[in-house]
């Protein structure tokens, strides 16, 4: 690929993820809140959307630290919240030319987010690397300086206003889980089982464990069940 067509292939990328950073500028803005909660600096709080760019993993470690869970909790329960990346990757990597180096494939792969992914198997043929790291140039610092702002506006705005916008990031997740729960029942039964166990082992019977143990462990043990119990039929993966 000549020098041109990188530069065209890489602000088409930008281009094209301009929706995808305003929409991280905005969700990012609460996360910055609960990186406030959990007690970060601007910096920290700026530096890990810069590396991680995951909203349920950050959302998860942000929750453990600020629970005071050991850094082993924290580690186990981010990557369990991130494995869904290593099926995108998987599926990524059809989408990428064979002979493209592995070096290029590492680097695509650094910001490879569910908007992200979505966009890139939505381009005809194959992505070009730097078709995708225009992609991750306009998604990263929507995400990173949305975090920063939160973080600061929480250090500005009186304490009843943060603790309103902390409740943002649950409205963001209650509306990823509400239309596939009413479109699909064994769904809303796992949600509302999750809620209940949870609720369970954190006021009823906590077994001694730490919070991140406790989530870590209902994670697990509930999404394993539920793939045995509900496995996907043939004909649904056919179809995805």
């Amino acid at each position: 690929m000549s020098d041109r067509n990188k530069y065209q292939s890489f602000f088409k990328g930008m281009r094209d993820a301009i929706p995808i950073m305003l929409g991280y500028l905005a969700v990012g803005f609460t996360m910055g809140i609960c990186a406030k909660n959990a007690g970060f600096s601007p910096f920290q709080a700026f530096l890990s959307s810069f590396t991680q760019n995951a909203s349920a993993g950050q959302f998860a470690g942000y929750t453990l630290i600020a629970a005071g869970a050991s850094y082993l909790e924290v580690a186990v329960m981010i990557l369990v919240a991130n494995a869904r990346y290593l099926l995108m990757s998987c599926a990524m990597s059809q989408k990428i030319s064979p002979d493209t180096p592995l070096m290029h494939r590492m680097l695509i792969a650094y910001d490879l987010t569910d908007e992200i992914f979505g966009l890139s198997v939505a381009q005809p043929g194959f992505v070009e690397p730097f078709y995708a790291y225009g992609m991750a140039a306009s998604a990263i610092p929507g995400w990173s300086l949305g975090t920063l702002f939160g973080l600061i506006a929480g250090n500005i705005l009186p304490e009843n206003i943060v603790t309103a916008l902390s409740a943002g990031l649950f409205g963001m997740f209650i509306a990823v889980i509400v239309p596939p729960a009413r479109k699909n029942p064994v769904i809303a039964l796992l949600i509302l089982f999750s809620m209940a166990a949870s609720f369970i082992f954190s006021r009823v019977c906590d077994l001694g464990l730490s919070a991140g143990t406790r989530t870590i462990m209902l994670t697990v043990v509930i999404s394993l069940a539920a793939a045995f119990i509900f496995p996907l039929k043939e004909e649904c993966r056919d179809d995805a």
